[in-house]
């Protein structure tokens, strides 16, 4: 069996709060450790039947990085919930709320930066 090992080191300062993410993994063509300004990492325990999840960012994830990403990672669910189930409408409903999400964030944007 093929292993491959994905390592993931976070700089936290005095309040633990994450100054610093890098990950690198054992089967990637990079050959040092990438920067990252945030992360979400989840397990599914099946003995619980429940999701653990790690939810990191740095003090340098500025607000509209972090409407990229999480509109992305829901994009991404999307397609990963498709590959899995095939289930097509719950899939468009996936999308559909991710891009709305987004619209809706833009529009915030727009309103804040106004005022």
């Amino acid at each position: 069996m093929k292993k491959s090992t994905i390592t993931i080191d976070v700089a936290l300062d005095e309040k633990n709060v994450p100054e610093q993410i890098s990950w690198s993994a054992t089967a990637s063509t990079a050959d040092i450790p990438r920067p990252a300004k945030a992360l979400m990492l989840s397990f599914w325990d099946g003995g619980d039947k429940s999701a653990l999840r790690m939810d990191l960012w740095t003090k340098e994830m500025m607000v509209d990085e972090m409407a990229d990403f999480y509109y992305q990672t829901m994009m991404t669910m999307a397609d990963s919930f498709e590959r899995a189930t095939h289930q097509q409408e719950l899939v468009n409903d996936i999308r559909e709320f991710a891009k709305a999400f987004y619209t809706k964030f833009q529009d915030i944007q727009l309103k804040e930066n106004k005022a």
